[in-house]
């Protein structure tokens, strides 16, 4: 069978054969995988939620893993990483995603206003190593902020359907309680496991009159502008911590303040992390010095000390990429000769014919990229 899907595609050249079959329906695929949207429900402000039926090829996702959705906005092919927010291990092979309408933000803003049932998006297989263990872990903190919600969303509703018998925590940061998504799903868990606990910080405006939601967990507000984790913030909701497993996605600062503190405890084994922004220094041009040559192009240009990726499409070049912060690893590229920084971790290196990633690798000096 494969053999004849080969001879197929061979004949089809120059175009595969899914390019024909799409044509016949979106879905109709043999290699590609796709998904369309059945639902689409805006249930907080700022954000959407969507509904997938993706075709055969999907294998599902572990909670906290993320996928790859591919959108075409005004001729242009756009891929960004979303993590589906549903249970893993769902029979009905359906894909929960929601998407935070960024300002700027090309493909989020196309989904929050333009998806509708019926629309077919390009996706990839589950992918990523944050995510739930087996077995699962007797105790399980989850921290989250603004955006961030996604991957640890699936976890804790994994470990609701699992009917986790363990202690759970689940700590989640908003700008207020009316941009939480989810709500619903949360009010339910919180009224149905008592060895969960769901706790929601936000700041208060003080000339404003904080209305109760309701919620069956707690709902604290802090002062615009006071400072929000902390350890004593830790010790509140998780005293038994360094007992357990903990799981983190959100804005750099959250990140960075649950990384210091775990990291004085010795205890970063056992912290683990997904960061949705790619957080480097500001380029200099003024340091930047030598010429990127993307030879596979013959295109050369002035360093100017931004991430190749970029570098690459001002000077007209179209490179594959996907999330832009270094996970997908969507925008890889064979570094033929010359030396690179990683922009997250601050390495060089020099070692020719090999394979970086665009988008968090910056030239130092001359550098020669096959694209």
């Amino acid at each position: 069978m494969v053999d004849l899907v080969n001879l197929v595609q061979t004949l089809t050249s120059p175009h595969p054969l899914d390019r024909y079959l799409e044509l016949v329906r979106p879905t109709l695929t043999l290699r590609d995988m796709r998904a369309e949207i059945t639902r689409v429900r805006h249930s907080a402000p700022g954000s959407v939620t969507l509904t997938l039926r993706p075709t055969r090829q999907w294998k599902g996702h572990r909670a906290g893993q993320y996928v790859q959705l591919g959108v075409v906005i005004d001729g242009v092919r756009h891929t960004r990483c979303y993590s589906p927010v549903n249970p893993e291990g769902g029979r009905d092979r359906r894909i929960e995603l929601t998407v935070k309408a960024h300002p700027g933000g090309v493909v989020s803003q196309f989904l929050y206003h333009e998806a509708a049932p019926g629309m077919v998006v390009d996706l990839t297989p589950a992918d990523g190593v944050f995510r739930l263990p087996e077995p699962r872990p007797e105790r399980v903190l989850l921290i989250s902020g603004g955006s961030g919600i996604t991957p640890v969303l699936s976890m804790l509703r994994t470990l609701a359907e699992e009917e986790h018998p363990g202690e759970v925590v689940f700590l989640h940061y908003a700008k207020s309680p009316a941009v939480l998504p989810h709500r619903f799903e949360l009010d339910v868990i919180a009224r149905q496991h008592k060895n969960f606990r769901i706790e929601l910080r936000h700041p208060y405006r003080p000339d404003r009159l904080r209305v109760d939601s309701g919620a069956p967990w707690v709902d604290v507000a802090h002062p615009k502008g006071s400072g929000y984790f902390d350890y004593d913030e830790l010790e509140r909701v998780a005293p038994w911590f360094a007992d357990a497993q903990t799981y983190v996605c959100g804005p750099q600062s959250l990140m960075d303040a649950v990384r210091t503190i775990y990291h004085a405890e010795q205890l970063d084994d056992r912290l683990h992390t997904e960061e949705f922004t790619l957080s480097v220094a500001p380029a200099d041009a003024g340091q930047a010095h030598g010429t990127v040559r993307f030879s596979a192009s013959g295109v050369s240009a002035q360093n100017n000390g931004a991430p190749l990726l970029e570098q690459a499409e001002s000077a007209g070049l179209s490179p594959e990429y996907g999330c832009r912060m270094g996970i997908c690893f969507s925008c890889t590229a064979v570094r033929r000769s010359g030396c690179t920084r990683n922009l997250r971790t601050g390495e060089t290196d020099s070692d020719p014919d090999q394979p970086i990633q665009l988008c968090i690798s910056a030239p130092v000096g001359d550098v020669d990229i096959d694209i």
